[in-house]
């Protein structure tokens, strides 16, 4: 006759159990056996450790992130909002589509390449889950200082692990950025973005319902990689003298990721399945918990029936493995048999490992043994929630006195001359193609731009050729300065981006990456940029469909800069309006749209020439963005520009020299009247853009911006073949194209 282990736990109450070697607080661990009534089994202590850890339960950040509900109403666009495995906005015509952003950051500093390339996979499972096919990937991503020997450790390993997994399933890799900062030597941020598409029917959610219907595992055996895996190495910070807090990073297989995908999408045509949901973070605890709390009765689970890579691992190791490549389906008993054909027919294996009951408890069985019996809300949806208290630091005020416009400035056309090509080499502003190029961008045919363009754009229907575009952004200079303005640039800057390309921005995704939130200073700088973050989306009309939270990023005491990443997709009703970058065409007019100011805090000329950072950050005016939107969008519907380019990092010069090199042209720039030559250079002031404009659409162009009140400022030509600030001095496009695309090669490869 075999143990019932919760029976034994009830008649057992002062067994000592390991709850803080699994990342539990006492009073959690106190909590827990207040929810059940008794101390919990073992395998519904790892359960509980897993899923009330930081990285699923968001128990430091969930208070603040309430306002994104609370503050942005949702769109006639949404269809599925915060709490599925990814948000999903009607793009028109019949089509959905779902994005999302995570971190990967804690596995990728210890295994580079698998920690990079199952959180590629760990991505598009989740647009998966909800139904679509996924269709393009975007890779955001922080290192250390790029001259430092360990980032040349772990920089090549992500990018190979990005590029390896994504490449492998055929995805395009459309965009993303490249940040180096000291601030993230020893905690590296490997955040990973995925598009997909379908058809408003064909949405799925996670949910359990249905008596009798069955629980089927489907995909890769469950092995002992990723035990505990991201779902505790993410909830600490580093700390090279606690080994044990650093588990088994996950390995990827991304051709048995391709068959579970195709296998997947059959399954969805054919109508087989009831709810569904991937096996990320937490695995198969987060699974069934989920499933189950998210449907209308509980579920039975025999889990000695899951395929195994290793018979050696216990129960509880199989609740925490995060093995990648599996999903958990419920499927209709009628429907099974086919179920298992298509599986096998993409050989894929597959095992009904349980069933919907008509209780309300989640109740897992060991070889007749039953170890789990909880409510599974309990574990999935009710974790703790913490009000972190959280204080403004001590040295925000010196910080924001410390201001970079105080800086010294080049007193000469020739300093001027030099500085430009300073910030055109540095690391952050140089080329990034060395990095890219290892990325498949145009598998399937259907990209349209990819980097180095503003945002990249995905074609989604062939015939109406309607499209939608991405785009990430996020500096942690900024929001370093002022959590609550950097995040609202943030948010800003990839409005813009999507904008710049000519389509319309839609609604946002995050990942919010932070420090330790149990650093009062830390908590503060999360409040704010969480406020500021909700608070712009309020204002620019664009709901957050989900994201993630990365806290402890931290080695020690020493914390990242705050770093919220913002995502935003637009929509496009023709893909052959888009917008690219690049000056191509000689004799067309440059305008510079938006307001100039002496604003250089956090700015790319102050860290590049000065090492420094102090000050406050650009101002935001969001209606201003809004208002240089709707023009970007309208100018490139109605051809009224060939190009355009966001002014961000670096100014005004970085963009044109991008936009100059793109196309393979020069351009000749007049200083405008009221300003110097290098605010207009290295100004970083936000709610810019850069445009070239048909010499016949001039009139047509100005008057629109006369009439929407948007200043625009006749700069130069595009011409010949060098960078000619009038009065000031020349570089030729072979010395800036040198000075640009040298760098990363010469540091990494």
């Amino acid at each position: 006759m075999s143990l019932d282990t919760v029976k034994h736990a009830t008649e057992t109450p002062d067994v000592e159990q390991p709850w803080a070697e699994l990342g539990l607080k006492k009073d959690e661990y106190e909590r827990i056996r207040e929810i059940l009534g008794r101390r919990p089994t073992g395998a519904e202590l790892a359960m509980y450790s897993v899923m009330w850890s930081e990285h699923c339960s968001y128990k430091s950040s969930k208070v603040h992130l309430k306002q994104f509900g609370e503050k942005v109403p949702e769109n006639d666009a949404m269809l599925v909002g915060i709490g599925e495995n990814a948000g999903v906005v009607d793009v028109g015509q019949g089509y959905a589509v779902t994005f999302k952003v995570e971190s990967h950051n804690h596995p990728s500093y210890i295994e580079p390449y698998q920690g990079a390339a199952t959180g590629v996979g760990g991505i598009v499972r989740d647009i998966l889950a909800m139904g679509a096919r996924p269709v393009a990937v975007v890779d955001p991503l922080r290192f250390g200082a790029a001259d430092h020997p360990d980032t040349k450790r772990v920089l090549p390993g992500v990018v190979a692990g990005i590029g390896g997994y994504g490449n492998c399933l055929g995805l395009a890799n459309i965009g993303g950025e490249v940040v180096f900062d000291s601030c993230y030597q020893g905690n590296p941020l490997v955040n990973a973005g995925c598009i997909g598409v379908m058809k408003h029917e064909d949405i799925h959610l996670a949910k359990a319902s249905g008596p009798g219907n069955k629980v089927i595992l489907y995909g890769a055996r469950t092995g002992g990689d990723g035990i505990g895996g991201v779902s505790v190495l993410a909830s600490e910070t580093f700390d090279d003298t606690k080994p044990t807090k650093r588990p088994a990073v996950q390995v990827g297989d991304p051709f048995q990721e391709k068959l579970l995908i195709e296998c997947t999408l059959e399954i969805f045509r054919e109508k087989l399945v009831a709810g569904i949901q991937d096996l990320g973070g937490a695995g198969l605890s987060c699974a069934t918990s989920e499933l189950a709390s998210a449907g209308t009765g509980g579920m039975r689970v025999e889990l000695d029936t899951v395929p195994l890579r290793d018979a050696s691992l216990s129960p509880e190791e199989i609740l925490m493995s995060e093995s990648q490549e599996r999903m958990c389906a419920i499927v209709e008993p009628q429907h099974v048999d086919r179920f298992m054909e298509i599986c096998e027919k993409w050989d894929v294996i597959a095992t009904v490992i349980g069933e919907v009951t008509d209780g309300d408890r989640l109740e897992i069985f060991w070889h007749g043994s039953r170890i789990v019996d909880v409510p599974p809300g309990t574990v999935a949806h009710e974790g703790p929630t913490y009000h972190r208290p959280y204080e403004r630091p001590a040295w925000q005020d010196a910080l924001q006195a410390d201001d970079a416009n105080k800086l010294p400035r080049p007193q000469t056309a020739e300093e001027l001359r030099e500085q430009v090509l300073a910030l055109v080499s540095s690391p952050n502003q140089a080329s990034k193609a060395w990095i890219t190029d290892q990325y498949d961008r145009y598998v399937q045919g259907n990209t349209v731009l990819a980097q180095p363009e503003d945002s990249g754009m995905i074609r989604i229907d062939e015939e109406t050729n309607l499209g939608v575009a991405i785009a990430t952004d996020g500096n942690g200079r900024y929001a370093k300065l002022d959590p609550y303005a950097g995040a609202q640039l943030a948010l800003a800057e990839s409005y813009r981006n999507v904008a710049a390309s000519g389509a319309k921005p839609l609604a946002i995704s995050n990942c919010l990456n932070f420090g330790s939130p149990e650093d009062p200073a830390v908590m503060w700088q999360f409040a704010e940029a969480t406020r500021g973050l909700a608070d712009g989306c309020q204002k620019l009309g664009t709901p957050v469909t989900g994201g993630n939270v990365s806290l402890y990023n931290q080695t020690g005491d020493v914390a990242i800069h705050p770093t919220p990443v913002v995502a935003v997709l637009g929509v496009i009703d023709d893909v052959n309006r888009r917008t690219p970058i690049a000056f191509a065409e000689e004799g067309q007019l440059l305008y510079l749209l938006g307001d100039t100011r002496e604003e250089f805090g956090g700015s790319a000329w102050s860290e590049v020439v000065h090492h420094h950072l102090g000050g406050l950050p650009p101002k935001v005016d969001l209606d201003r963005e809004k208002l240089l939107g709707e023009i970007l969008i309208a100018g490139s519907r109605d051809g009224m520009i060939d190009a355009a380019h966001d002014l961000s990092d670096g100014g005004l010069v970085q963009a044109v020299v991008e936009s100059c090199l793109r196309g393979g042209k020069g351009a000749r720039l007049i200083v405008p009247d009221g300003l110097d030559a290098f605010t207009f250079l290295f100004s970083e002031s936000a709610g810019r853009a850069v445009v070239s404009v048909p010499r016949s659409e001039e009139l047509r162009f100005t008057d629109m911006c006369g009439a929407r009140g948007l200043p625009a400022t006749r700069i130069g030509v595009v011409d010949g073949d060098e960078i000619d600030v009038q009065g000031e001095f020349s570089i030729a496009l072979s010395e800036l194209r040198t000075a640009y695309e040298a760098t990363i090669p010469g540091l990494l490869a």
